[in-house]
This record gives structure tokens, sequence and C-alpha cells, in this order.
């Protein structure tokens, strides 16, 4: 959705963003930014709030929940107090930069966060334990790294 909307304002406002939109286009926009904001609220914004509660243990998972969230509202104020100067520098850009990142989460998700389907809280230290990358940082009963 967001490359629609980059689309739409690319091609209605010009590269330098200086032509005036219609009422139209901008009726697009704006339905085209509903559905990116329920696509969204369908799609990634539930993780934020299910992927701290599948992978942390249960000794520490408040705290990792606590984490999560911190940074999840600390992000939240950053974007929108940029989201505007972006629009104005960047133009259609902006949408073209939040797809990116879209693109980079996704890559992310699939390649660093294990399947955690059946795997009881308990047992997830055996999983971290044998991702490619996470096996490191996850201490064995020697109190090493392990790689199971």
């Amino acid at each position: 959705m967001k490359l629609a909307v980059s689309i739409v304002l690319a091609v209605v406002t010009g590269v330098h963003g200086t032509n005036e939109i219609s009422k139209g286009n901008a009726i697009l926009v704006l339905v085209l930014m509903c559905f990116y904001a329920a696509g969204f609220g369908l799609s990634w914004s539930p993780l934020t709030w299910l992927i701290p509660t599948e992978i942390f243990p249960a000794n520490i998972r408040s705290t990792g929940q606590s984490i999560a969230v911190a940074v999840h509202f600390i992000m939240v104020f950053v974007l929108s107090q940029t989201f505007l100067t972006m629009l104005c520098h960047l133009k259609f850009g902006a949408f073209l930069f939040y797809a990116g990142w879209v693109v980079v989460m996704t890559l992310f998700i699939i390649f660093f966060l294990p399947e955690t389907k059946g795997i009881a809280l308990e047992s997830m230290h055996i999983i971290w334990g044998k991702h490619w990358f996470w096996y490191r940082f996850v201490k064995g009963e020697n109190g090493e790294g392990n790689r199971l």
C-alpha cells in the first residue's frame, strides 16, 4: 500500500511535489492510506505484542515485554515527530522509505525469528540454541554458547 500511495503521489504531484492534487486523487490517497492502516493493524502491528510473549522464557517475560513496549512507544514518538519533515523533504519518497523498512522487517522475521509453534515456553532456549545466528548467545549447561 505504501508503494501504491507513493506511485499515486509521484504521478499526480510530480517528482518535486510542486503540482496540486485534485479532490479525486486526494480521496484515492486517503483510501489507500486507510487500506494500509487496516492491513498494518492486521499484520505487523500485533507482532509488537506477540513476539515478546512467545520468545522470552517465563522468568524474564515481563521484563522483555516491558522493554519491547518501551521501545515501541519511543519509536512511535520518533516517527510521529519526523514524518511531516520527511514528507516535506522527500515528498512521495517518504512512503518509499517506509515501504523499504517493511521489506527489511520481513527479511528479519524470515531469517532471524524461528518458528515457535508447539514449543513450550520452558523449552525456548532449545529453539534459540539451534538457530543459525542466535545459538552463540544462548548459554548451555556448561555456560558456553551451544549448537544443538
